[in-house]
């Protein structure tokens, strides 16, 4: 395991599964929020953020988590392993309280 995608609804805990793999993995982790949201909540422009997950998609190894539906297709080409969080909603908020 070299490339892994972590999917899932928002809130089931993409972020902090992939903290704690990459802590294990000693892989990079990749968030993708950090990445596509600019200061002041101002989103990457489309093109600009094809162009980031193609050149993060290249490196040699990490853990990305993050939906980001027009780049799935690109994400899920090369990652050799895909965790997705399916949790229902009342799990996640019995969870969380």
């Amino acid at each position: 395991m070299k490339k892994i995608l972590i999917i899932g609804s928002g809130g089931a805990g993409k972020s902090t599964l992939a903290r704690e793999l990459g802590i294990i993995l000693g892989l990079e982790v990749i968030h993708l929020d950090a990445w596509y949201w600019n200061p002041g909540w101002v989103e990457t422009p489309k093109a600009e953020w094809q162009s980031i997950i193609q050149d993060l998609t290249l490196r040699e190894s990490w853990i990305m988590d993050g939906n980001y539906g027009g780049t799935l297709d690109v994400r899920l080409s090369v990652a050799d392993t895909v965790i997705f969080l399916d949790f229902p909603r009342l799990f996640m908020f019995i969870a969380s309280n």
